[in-house]
């Protein structure tokens, strides 16, 4: 059991280890444990959507072990540990490891694959890849694929579309939307990246949804629910992630999309707080690198005594996809305004301005991703 006076993290993926780091700069002597159901090893999960094109198979991306982990940031790492439930009145966890105290607890819970509703007797071998586990079973099936098939055009969907099409894999993107990536590009910029690919060699079936996946010998039908049939070697499924909220609705913590937190980390719990891809902060799910190392940076402050809220500056999102290199700074839901449009595909800069003239969000492709910086000064921060 860890001392009472002790700082505990469950998750060892990119939000818990920054979130460690960031501690132990500020505090070197409080006992800090880190919970993991995993291995343990460091390694940067967004590396996985262009890991293939680069050469690196799994074990190459994890450049720390658990016992580098352990010994850089002077912690207890229970690897291959897992949490049955949390007694926040007695602020002890309960593992398959014995019971673990503590004085703060952090939940880095990270996100769970969406797994869409498919028919047919080989759903099974549909692969969703969310860590190093599941890049590592992805390479060993691709040594003898060489058409694949991605459900979900979104975009991890488009990076890993894009990242498989470069490796010389005959790629196939299928989903319901208009363009690719429409939940943060508009669509001219989405059609701009959807034509960049296709010239790559991908190729689309938009405007639909997979209704069954059957074997077909050594390899995979794909039967959409238009009536068409594809054929494929395999299949990635990569929908989308939703926060793993399991743990903190056992434990009786406030949930909506995610684990309710304010911008202190803080959930309905006290001494509880939840940080990156598994919370909602004062009501924003923002499950991106950027926002999450603001956060570890907050809650590291406010673990060692400091309190301190988390303020979030204006945060673009670099998409990797270099046949249309991307960068986006969606507009707030509510926005009201417009967008306008300058130079043509692949190299365009999309602006979304209020009635005022405010730029309220900004879309860039091709070379305009060297406006980023410029950009990104011209955007308030979030409210």
């Amino acid at each position: 059991m860890t001392r009472p006076e002790a700082l505990v993290i469950i998750g060892s993926g990119l939000a818990g280890y920054t979130l460690a780091r960031e501690f132990r700069k500020l505090d070197q002597t409080t006992a800090l444990t880190v919970i993991t159901s995993d291995d343990g090893a460091f390694y940067s999960k967004p590396m996985l959507s262009n890991a293939l094109s680069k050469g690196k198979e799994a074990a190459q991306l994890a450049t720390s072990t658990a016992d580098e982990m352990a010994a850089t940031l002077n912690a207890t790492i229970m690897n291959h540990t897992n949490v049955s439930a949390i007694d926040a009145e007695r602020r002890m966890v309960t593992t398959s490891n014995g019971d673990v105290a503590y004085h703060a607890l952090v939940l880095a819970c990270g996100a769970v694959p969406i797994r869409p509703p498919m028919d047919g007797d080989a759903t099974d071998e549909v692969l969703s890849i969310n860590n190093l586990t599941d890049y590592a079973r992805f390479r060993e099936h691709l040594e003898k694929a060489q058409r694949v098939a991605i459900i979900g055009p979104g975009l991890i969907g488009c990076e890993f579309g894009n990242d498989l099409v470069n490796a010389g894999k005959a790629v196939t993107i299928i989903g319901p939307d208009a363009y690719p990536v429409s939940g943060l590009l508009p669509t001219t910029v989405g059609r701009a990246l959807k034509s960049a690919l296709s010239t790559q060699g991908v190729a689309w079936h938009l405007g639909n949804t997979v209704k069954a996946v059957n074997s077909n010998g050594m390899g995979y039908r794909i039967t959409l629910d238009s009536g068409s049939e594809i054929t494929a070697d395999l299949v990635i499924s990569a929908v989308g992630l939703r926060p793993n909220i399991t743990l903190a609705e056992t434990t009786g913590l406030n949930v909506n999309r995610g684990i309710v937190t304010n911008r202190l980390l803080q959930t309905s719990a006290s001494n509880i707080y939840a940080l990156g891809d598994c919370a909602e902060v004062d009501g924003m799910n923002l499950p991106f690198i950027a926002p999450m190392m603001v956060g570890a940076r907050a809650l590291a402050k406010t673990l060692s005594g400091n309190e301190t809220a988390i303020d979030y500056p204006a945060m673009p999102v670099v998409i990797k996809t270099p046949s249309c290199p991307l960068v986006v700074s969606p507009p707030p839901r509510d926005a009201d305004g417009e967008w306008s449009y300058e130079g043509d595909a692949p190299n365009i800069t999309a602006r979304f301005n209020d009635a005022d003239g405010n730029l309220m969000g900004f879309a860039l492709a091709g070379d305009a991703v060297m406006k980023k910086q410029e950009f990104t000064s011209l955007l308030a921060a979030i409210p």
